[in-house]
Formats: C-alpha cells, structure tokens, sequence
C-alpha cells in the first residue's frame, strides 16, 4: 500500500495533511495505539527536520507499507554539484565528514542547498546519476566502534544517538542522493 504523495514546504504547507496521512495509515492497518502513537512522531521528527535541514524547499512526502515494514518517504529536490556530490560520496563511504557533526549534520549533509557551480552532476558509464547512501544502523555501527576505541567525539555522537527520538523509535533511516534528487526512507516495523 502507498499513500497518496503530498506536497510539504518548510513554510508548513502540507504539514498537518502529513501528519492526518500518517494517523489514517495507522487507523486504516489497524495498528495499536503505541504503534500509532510511533508513526505519528516518526512523522513528526521527519517533516522537523526538513524544515531545520533543507531551508526554503518543497518536498513530497508519503508512506509505504510493505507486509508490515511501514516505510516514510521524503524526498527533496536540491541543487547539486561535483564538489557537493564529492563531499556526500565520502562522507557515505567513511561516516566522516567535518562539517557534519551527530546524526543531524550527516542528515543535513544530503539536503543542504548550494548557491551553486558551474561544475557538472557526474554521471555512470550507463549515463545515469550515481546513487551514494547512508544509514543510520551504519553510522550506530561506526560511533559504536569508534567509542569502543576511545576516539574523539565518539561519545557526544553516542549520546546525541541516544537522544535521538528517531535513531530510537526507526528500525533504520535511510538517506540517498540520485541526480538532484535526495531521499530520506524512515523504516520502522511493527
């Protein structure tokens, strides 16, 4: 099942109709009130962070249920260029990058508009985009190990994990570049 695809914008247009989508899923599937209590915040903590993340910009937001998995889809439209795309390649690859600081920063990383370049989007052999990834489970696994090693910072991005209402109630949070388009996938199982 796939909900309708509503258009959001930072100034609240599409919100409350969001958050309406979310509670009819969960009325719809029956779920048990914790359940829905659980996809109304992971809708909630979703729509904030667009509007803390990706400034004046629109989105389109819906939710898949797929046997069970409920995933929530945000995807953003933002400009790109090749030295974006490079810092967003490696900080997927390596959970490392310095500007983005906690689970917020690597999310924002993905959404944060360029004012822009001349520098092309680079493409596949195959002339497609290159998709670059990250997940939350990942970067748990990363500060997880790099606490284990007593490495700077790790214990502020534990914390901040811990904190974290999302990092908490998702099963995972996936966040992926293709092109100009940025999609964040909150997935959460009940």
């Amino acid at each position: 099942m796939k909900t309708d695809v509503i258009t959001i914008s930072n100034d609240g247009y599409g919100m409350e109709e969001a958050f309406s989508q979310a509670e009819k899923v969960a009325e719809y599937k029956k779920l048990a009130p914790k359940a829905a209590l659980h996809l109304r915040l992971l809708t909630e903590e979703m729509l904030g962070m667009m509007r803390s993340i990706t400034g004046e910009r629109t989105g389109r937001f819906w939710i898949e249920d797929r046997t069970g998995t409920y995933e929530l889809h945000l995807q953003v439209e933002t400009p790109m260029d090749y030295d974006k795309r490079e810092k967003l390649l490696a900080a997927s690859k390596s959970g490392k990058n310095e500007a983005a600081k906690g689970i917020m920063g690597k999310i924002r990383t993905f959404f944060d508009p360029m004012d822009w370049v001349n520098a092309p989007v680079p493409v596949n052999v195959d002339g497609t985009n290159p998709v670059a990834t990250w997940s939350i489970n990942s970067y748990r696994n990363m500060v997880k190990h790099n606490l284990d090693e007593n490495m700077a910072g790790a214990a502020e991005a534990w914390d901040e994990l811990e904190k974290s209402v999302v990092s908490n109630l998702a099963d995972d949070v996936k966040v992926s570049i293709n092109g100009r388009n940025v999609e964040m996938v909150i997935l959460k199982q009940f």
